[in-house]
């Protein structure tokens, strides 16, 4: 959001008045919001969702593969809610083509709804996913890269305020020590997502998965971490079950305290 601007020289009515065009203004700039409908993930974000005309970036915790699957399934989780109705189409830019269609799809994100654009390096992976956001017909861009400078990533957020499209960039581990996010960015938001125990089960089995959510940065808000259950096949995230029945626990006590 653009500094709002003072002058001693203006009136207090004046001053309101310039305000308010100045906030119009930009929320003019951005997209549609995208709220996880969880209350404790949303009402903790500046604007209670993702907004649909700007750059959010998401880092795996580690280098491990699990970590590097649970990141790209969040990806691919929000993804198909931007893209969740009919006719729209999610444009996926990597250099590598390593991703498991039968996972995405199991996070909502189904072979129809994707189109791939491979770049041989970094650069063009970056312009690649930059047309598709100034071309404004896309549910959402998503690239993978391992560097992107803070150029880049004003680039990004400027396309994809024109286009009016969403972009969610991967930035993947170059090396084991050191955690992508550390770069500096123009990001509205930065996420940094690790696999937690999964959900414990009366019977001998594996329970749906949990992942380590933390929004290490957010324009205009604090960072925070959550532990939620995995992306369900519409790329909905959940609450563990435990920590729902703590809420209701809870709300009965006070009730019966009053």
């Amino acid at each position: 959001m653009p500094a709002l601007s003072f002058s001693p020289d203006r009136t207090r009515s004046e001053q309101i008045a310039a305000l308010r065009a100045e906030l119009e203004s930009a929320r003019a700039l951005q997209g549609p919001r995208l709220p996880f409908d969880i209350p404790a993930l949303d009402d903790r974000l500046a604007n209670n969702g993702l907004d649909g005309a700007g750059l959010h970036e998401i880092a795996a915790a580690s280098a491990r593969l699990n970590d590097d699957a649970a990141a790209t399934l969040f990806i691919a989780g929000i993804a198909a809610r931007f893209a969740a109705d009919p006719g729209l189409t999610v444009l996926w830019a990597l250099t590598k083509f390593d991703l498991y269609a039968p996972g995405l799809e199991q996070a909502g994100l189904g072979p129809a709804k994707i189109l791939y654009a491979q770049g041989r390096k970094d650069a063009e992976v970056l312009a690649l996913a930059e047309d598709g956001l100034r071309d404004g017909s896309l549910a959402c861009v998503i690239a993978e890269v391992k560097a992107a400078d803070q150029t880049a990533t004003r680039r990004l957020q400027l396309a994809a305020s024109d286009g009016k499209t969403p972009i969610l960039l991967y930035r993947r581990h170059r090396s084991r020590g050191r955690c992508p996010l550390e770069a500096p960015s123009s990001a509205l938001t930065r996420w940094r997502i690790g696999c937690a125990p999964s959900t414990p089960l009366p019977h001998a089995g594996i329970g749906r998965a949990r992942w380590s959510i933390e929004l290490v940065r957010q324009r205009g808000g604090n960072p925070f971490s959550l532990e939620l259950e995995a992306c369900d096949a519409k790329g909905r995230l959940a609450l563990p079950a435990a920590t729902r029945h703590r809420a209701v626990a809870a709300v009965a006590a006070s009730s019966q305290a009053a």
